[in-house]
């Protein structure tokens, strides 16, 4: 490595609190215990920094892109009998817009309660008659957070959370949002790549929290009893879980808290996959550690098809810092690439709606899911792979020769990265 990345650590945003590089079992130590067991370090080790209570029993089902995502959310719609709850940053016009507005008003008007909470700025281009058809059916349409020129400061903090609960029984969370930009394989342009989860057992009431914990600034009613049964969840599965929720709060939220703890306690690999890449400091000081004490690290990422340039020049601006530690960097090349995974070691996932930047971890109400199980990680691990197949790798070498007019760029786009 070209660099002693303790010569760095007058740079990161909490120098008093360094990450300790020897964090986990040895090696040595480690080959002798079952991936069992580490799952269950892994539980009590995050559970105990992150004070989130494991909820076991789960059944968690992986959806890609488009193409399989809206399909089982709109059978979820179509089958439900009491009660809907929907929140989401992005809704805007379009085909797949209007099959939703549809469905939710055909379920409302079978006496279905029906909630949709769109976030004040994310879903401003929604089409009008879309909410009109929701509400004729008797759907409840509110905004978080509408603009307000009286609340300028609440601006910058939005509900980025993508959360659809049916029956208090089956949940849903991930990157996608509601447009026609999700639609299709994510594999040609304009088809965005992107991962949802469907959760069945008692994580769900996790996600039912989540998307209170938003509706409650619009109506104060908590439960009605005619459609909140609070119902046992039976374990549909095997997988433990986590919900994090994250707040807009200064210093460390919960989810901030979670991605810090994980990255330190990872052994043999690091893969994350994020639409926009912005980390601060301490997290880029995190990452390069890992690299260091021997973690396989490596960052999928927007490549042409990004949506947000002058992000992705933010984010590029560290690319020098991480190729220096050894991290390797692929971009994905067909279309935008809009999901947002984290895997460890091949055994722990995190997934969900935050990115891995400063708006996630700071500016916006977001909702992830840990799953300690190998099995979910291994599938995610081989979407990282096939994605992998259509991506190009960064060549620290070229990329240390790039334009200077890219450098500029790069250096002028990290003035407001605290605010990406």
């Amino acid at each position: 490595m070209s660099t002693d990345i303790d010569d760095q650590t007058n740079t990161a945003d909490a120098t008093t609190d360094e990450p300790a590089s020897n964090a986990g079992p040895t090696n040595d130590a480690r080959s002798s215990d079952s991936s069992e067991e580490r799952v269950e370090s892994w539980c009590r080790t995050v559970t105990a920094i992150n004070g989130v209570p494991i909820s076991p029993g789960n059944q968690l089902d992986i959806l890609r892109n488009g193409e399989q995502i809206f399909p089982a959310m709109l059978d979820a719609i179509d089958n439900a009998e009491r009660s809907i709850d929907l929140l989401t940053y992005v809704y805007w016009a379009g085909e797949i817009g209007g099959v939703f507005a549809e469905r939710l008003a055909q379920r409302a008007r079978a006496g279905v309660r029906v909630r949709v909470l769109l976030d004040g700025v994310g879903a401003k281009p929604i089409d009008r008659e879309m909410v009109d058809l929701m509400q004729s059916g008797g759907a409840e349409v509110r905004y978080f957070r509408p603009l307000d020129p009286r609340h300028p400061f609440r601006a910058s903090h939005r509900t980025h959370r993508k959360v659809m609960i049916c029956d208090e029984t089956v949940g849903f969370t991930g990157g996608v949002g509601i447009a026609d930009e999700w639609m299709g394989d994510g594999r040609s342009e304009g088809n965005w790549r992107d991962t949802h989860v469907r959760l069945v057992g008692p994580g769900v009431a996790g996600l039912r929290s989540a998307f209170l914990d938003n509706w409650i600034e619009t109506e104060h009613v908590l439960f009605e009893p005619a459609f909140d049964h609070f119902p046992p969840h039976a374990e549909n599965g095997d997988v433990p879980i986590q919900i994090i929720k994250g707040t807009a709060e200064p210093g460390w939220n919960d989810i901030s808290m979670t991605v810090r703890s994980l990255i330190e306690l990872a052994e043999d690999r690091i893969r994350l996959t994020t639409a926009y890449f912005v980390p601060d400091d301490d997290l880029v000081l995190r990452l390069c550690r890992a690299a260091e004490r021997g973690v396989d690290v490596q960052i999928l990422l927007p490549g042409p098809g990004a949506d947000k340039r002058f992000v992705q020049l933010a984010g590029e601006a560290i690319y020098d810092r991480l190729l220096d530690h050894g991290v390797k960097i692929w971009c994905y090349q067909p279309s935008m690439l809009h999901a947002k995974i984290l895997t460890l070691d091949g055994l722990v996932t995190l997934i969900g709606s935050a990115n891995f930047n400063q708006r996630s971890t700071s500016l916006d109400e977001e909702v992830d899911i840990v799953a300690f199980h190998e099995g979910v990680t291994a599938e995610l691990d081989a979407d990282f792979d096939a994605d992998l197949e259509h991506s190009e790798a960064i060549d620290p070498t070229r990329w240390r020769r790039r334009w200077i007019g890219q450098q500029v760029f790069e250096r002028a786009a990290s003035v407001i990265k605290p605010w990406m």
